[in-house]
């Protein structure tokens, strides 16, 4: 509850009470605070059809209330765009999105009666080190998602989930308080699309030591296969 709802509902608290000590009938306080709890409850619904209440700070959790028992849980999809810092590293060893790092996630979410089917396309910069020249690098994240969450754990088959199930990885993700998190789908996909040893795009740029030379393999063989006349006499016992 938001600092200055709070003092309101105080201010209206401590009206209702001073009337009842000034001799305010019962069915008039009782009718009072009727009306002061609907006001809170009518205050946190969502103001439209098809907006969707989001945690303003993580750009991959979603409030899908509407989706599961509000005016929104018809079948159709939903489209929500949502941007803001990375909640932490998303990536591999040498590149990642940073914790903090901007990311926009544009999802598509369809209720499923008692489960939501996410499908998101995540854009944002990855920063890294090339793994050749160790020189800063930065790339564009393209990387989708598509994952279903369940409202209880009974979605997929109807019966009791088995305990033997559980931390096999195979479990599909539950809806929290009415929210759903991509960050571990959007972490386990990363894992598997981002390069593990990434390099520079159009070759790396290295200063050659002094006295180090380049080359393909396997040039200057033929010199060094050459036999010193000294030793010419020993070649047929080699």
């Amino acid at each position: 509850m938001g600092a200055k709802r709070y003092a309101l509902v105080k201010l209206l608290t401590a009206a209702v009470q001073a009337g009842v000590a000034r001799g305010m009938p019962l069915l008039g306080y009782a009718k009072a605070l009727g009306l002061l709890t609907a006001w809170l409850r009518d205050s946190r619904r969502e103001p439209t059809r098809g907006r969707l209440l989001t945690d303003m700070t993580n750009p991959l959790i979603f409030n899908v209330a509407s989706l599961l028992r509000g005016p929104d849980a018809d079948g159709m999809p939903l489209q929500r765009t949502q941007t803001g810092p990375a909640p932490e590293r998303i990536g591999v060893e040498m590149i990642a999105i940073p914790e903090g790092g901007e990311l926009t996630v544009d999802a598509t979410l369809t209720p499923l009666g008692g489960a939501i089917m996410v499908d998101a396309d995540l854009r944002g910069e990855l920063q890294g080190e090339c793994s050749r020249c160790l020189e800063p690098l930065k790339r564009e994240l393209d990387l989708h998602v598509s994952q279903v969450f369940a409202a209880d754990e009974d979605f997929i088959t109807g019966d009791a989930a088995d305990d033997e199930d559980k931390g096999s990885g195979d479990e599909t993700p539950l809806i929290d308080n009415d929210q759903l998190d991509l960050l571990q789908t959007v972490i386990d996909e990363a894992g598997l699309s981002l390069p593990f040893a990434p390099v520079c795009e159009g070759g790396c740029e290295i200063d050659e030591p002094e006295g180090v030379t380049t080359g393909i393999s396997g040039e200057g063989e033929a010199e060094e296969s050459k036999v010193d006349p000294r030793w010419s006499g020993l070649e047929k016992f080699l």
